[in-house]
Formats: structure tokens, sequence, C-alpha cells
């Protein structure tokens, strides 16, 4: 069997607490009905009494007295007054009297449970009811057979009842509709969006469009759409990136072979004589380099993940000095580096993991410094610098250039690959690998935002540092 839905249980819910209410205002309503009930056929008796009071002693009719006993609804009718109670007419065959109610001293809980007792049981008993008197009179007294009592409640049980499927009806139908509006039909409409992006997330076309509520609705409703938009530009981007990534891992080793044999050609004509092409042969064996090192990384940055970082106490001082070897800066280059770290300065890492780290940011400082010198600033002196402290749980190292700086739109993504490359044609993998190999570490890599240049900011901490 097929269960409702949101907007049935709702229905269902509405009708259900609409009834709840009415039978918390039955309660009440039925014992004040039995009690006004009873009530007006003491002020019928009270009328009774004062007749016959007034007749002499034994001068009403039997007829007379029957006549009002069934105008009063009873079957005996008695005051008390001056301290004695006096019997002014009953029938001629009373019955036994099985409850009494005294409506001068009964109470709420009282008045409830008696009217409950009379549905339940007042089909054949008689009760004694004892109401306020007149003037000369305690009170007044009636002997009454409850079936017509008991008749009375039951059509006005059947009143309350259909009133009260009338009113639940009525309010739950406008509480639905109301609701079905407002609520059940927009979140309807969002469950149905969520299916149909979980069906194609990279198709646009499936992201929700807002509605322009102002409500909480429209706010799931924006919420919903940034996310979809953002997750369908991930996934299409991620689906390019696994593409990219298979396609490279097919050529790379037709890739490597071509190009290691280009670098034996290049060799063997650096060896020639011919002045042009002394020149010409260290900047095709350089182009040759990058372009094995971008083949490099990229298969590097493909991997499914980088090796856990072997961390060990090392000298920091002669890793950064081998940039002078890994990236070509002899006194005589266009670019000096400058190493101001202390010679007993160790740090805990990995030195493949941080060699590769410092390598990455030396090449981009270096590539940034040789285009601004190509773009107009040949005289000025480029400087690559790498420096060092120890501080309090580990190492921080700066690496810095006084190059043209990082432009802002670059900034935010800037560890982003194959986003966050500073130059036209660079793929950005150089600062992302090294930001994975810092965070490896349990570092972190920032770029200080005011400082001239480029300069980053690495903190490394030991291993034996509390994580931060």
């Amino acid at each position: 069997m097929r269960r409702p839905g949101l907007s049935g249980r709702l229905l269902l819910l509405t009708v259900g607490f609409v009834m709840l209410a009415e039978v918390l205002i039955y309660v009440p309503s039925i014992a004040n009905f039995r009690r006004n009930w009873l009530n007006d056929r003491i002020a019928a008796a009270r009328i009774a009494a004062l007749v016959l009071d007034a007749a002499p002693a034994g001068a009403v009719p039997r007829p007379l007295q029957e006549r009002l006993l069934a105008q009063v609804g009873a079957d005996m009718v008695a005051v008390r007054s001056g301290g004695a109670r006096r019997l002014l007419a009953a029938s001629e065959v009373p019955r036994g009297v099985a409850h009494e109610v005294d409506l001068r001293t009964a109470g709420g809980a009282e008045l409830v449970l008696d009217a409950f007792g009379s549905l339940l049981w007042g089909g054949d008993r008689s009760i004694r009811v004892v109401g306020e008197g007149m003037e000369g009179v305690e009170f007044v007294e009636i002997v009454l057979d409850e079936a017509p009592l008991r008749a009375a409640m039951l059509a006005f049980s059947a009143t309350i009842l259909l009133l009260s499927l009338i009113i639940s009806g009525v309010t739950a139908g406008l509480v639905y509709v109301s609701l079905l509006r407002m609520i059940v039909t927009p979140v309807r409409r969002l469950t149905d969006h969520i299916v149909a992006f979980e069906q194609d997330p990279e198709d646009d076309r499936r992201v929700i469009r807002p509605s322009g509520r102002r409500d909480e609705i429209g706010l799931a409703e924006a919420a919903l759409a940034k996310m979809e938009g953002a997750l369908s530009g991930e996934l299409r981007q991620k689906k390019h990136l696994a593409d990219l990534g298979l396609a490279v891992s097919k050529i790379n080793h037709d890739l490597r072979n071509m190009l290691a044999s280009a670098q034996l050609f290049s060799d063997r004509l650096s060896a020639l004589s011919d002045p042009a092409v002394q020149r010409l042969a260290p900047k095709l064996i350089a182009a040759l380099d990058r372009a094995i090192g971008f083949c490099q990384a990229t298969l590097a940055y493909g991997r499914a993940a980088e090796r856990p970082p072997a961390r060990r106490i090392v000298r920091l001082a002669p890793l950064a000095e081998e940039l002078r070897d890994i990236l070509g800066l002899w006194d005589d280059g266009p670019v000096t580096l400058v190493v101001d770290i202390p010679d007993d300065l160790e740090i805990d890492a990995d030195p493949e993991h941080l060699s590769r780290v410092l390598t990455n940011l030396g090449r981009n400082a270096v590539q940034a410094l040789e285009q601004a010198g190509a773009d107009g600033a040949p005289g000025a002196a480029r400087i690559l610098g790498v420096a060092a402290r120890r501080e309090p749980g580990g190492v921080t190292i700066t690496v810095s250039d006084n190059g043209p700086g990082i432009p802002p739109q670059v900034r935010e993504r800037l560890f982003q690959a194959f986003q966050g490359s500073t130059r036209p044609g660079g793929t950005g993998l150089g600062l992302a690998i090294a930001a994975e190999l810092v965070r490896a570490h349990g570092g972190s890599i920032v770029l200080l935002p005011d400082a001239p240049g480029a300069r980053f900011r690495i903190t490394l901490p030991d291993s034996t540092a509390p994580p931060a």
C-alpha cells in the first residue's frame, strides 16, 4: 500500500489536530449542557412548587399533580423550608434513586464525571437533583428519569460531532491549500530539481533557477542554485582534467623519447664552432629542459597522491644552495641567488619534498624576473632570495624576488592547479605541487600581500610540535 505523501500527511494531521481541539472543547461543553438541562428542570420545579404550595393541603387534584410533574419532567417534587422537608407531588409508582446530583455544590470535575456517567449508564436509572430554592425555601429537589437527559445529551453530542467534522474539513482544506501553495509545492520543486540534477550534474540546464522568494524557501533555492552551479563546474573541470591526464599518460612515453632525442641533437649542435649555433644552442637546450620539466610536473600532479614525507633532520642551507645548479643561477647569470640562512639551521622535513618546493617557487621567480627583464628593465638587478629562521615549534622559510609581483586577479586561485599560473602559457602546477607538499608536512604556504615583488612564506612545524 502506497504511503501518503507530504501533502496527504499534512491534511491528515490537520484533521486530527482540529478533532483533538474539538474533543477538548466537547468535554466541558457536554458537562455544561447537562447542568443547564438539570437547571431548567429545577426552574420548572420551582414554579410547580409555588402552585402546589399555594393550594390548601390535599386540595390539588391528582390529574393536576400529574400534569405539573409532566411539565417538570420529574417523578417527584419536594422542598425544604423552615427546617422541614415537604413532598409536594409524586407519581403513583416512584422508582428508587440510583444517583444524586447537588447543583449547589458540584464542581467542574464532578460535573464532567457525572456527564459521562449519564452517557454510559443513564438509560434506565432515576436520579435525585437538588437545586437552589426560592424565597422562604432552602432548596428544591426532584427525582426524574435520566433517559430523556441521556437522549438530549446524545443529540447534543451528535450535533457537536457534525459541527466538528464540518469545521475540521473546512479548516483542513484551507490549511492544506495554503501550505500546499506556500511550502509543499516549492519543496516538491526543490526535490524534483535535485533528482533531475543528480541524473546529469554536468548539464547547466538542470541547475535550479531561484524563484525570487524572500523567505526560507527562497534562501534554500538560492543556496541550492549556487551549490549546483559550483558542483557542475567542478565536475566538468575534473572531467576535463581526467581526460587530460589520460591523454598525457598515453603520450608520455613517446613524448619523452622525442624530447630526449631533441636534447641529444641540441647537445651535438652545441659542440659545433659556428657562432650562431653557439648563441642559439643554450636557448634551445633551456627550452627543451622546460618542456621536459612541464611534462614531468604534469605527470607528477596527475598521480593519485604524493607519497607521505619521510621526515628527518637536515641542514637547510645546502638545500637552498642547490638552487644555483638546479636553476642555473651562476654568478654571471641574469638572476642572482641570495641565501640568508644560518649554516647551523636544521629543519625537520623530507629533503626531497622540500627541494621540490624550493625549486618550484624558485623557477617561477626566475621566469618572472627574466620576463621582467625582457619587458624593458634590463639594467635593474634581478634577485631571488631564500631566507629562513627558527621559530618556536618549527621553521619559517621566505622565498622572494624583486620582480613585477603577482597580479591581484590571480592571487585568489594561486595554488589551484591549471588556474594559478602567473604568466602566459604556464600551467600553474608548480605552486599547486608546492602547496600540496607543504600541507603534507602539516605546514602552510601563503603569499604575503604587501611585499614588493612576490614573497612566499612557508611555515614547517617540527614533527614533535602539537598541531595548530
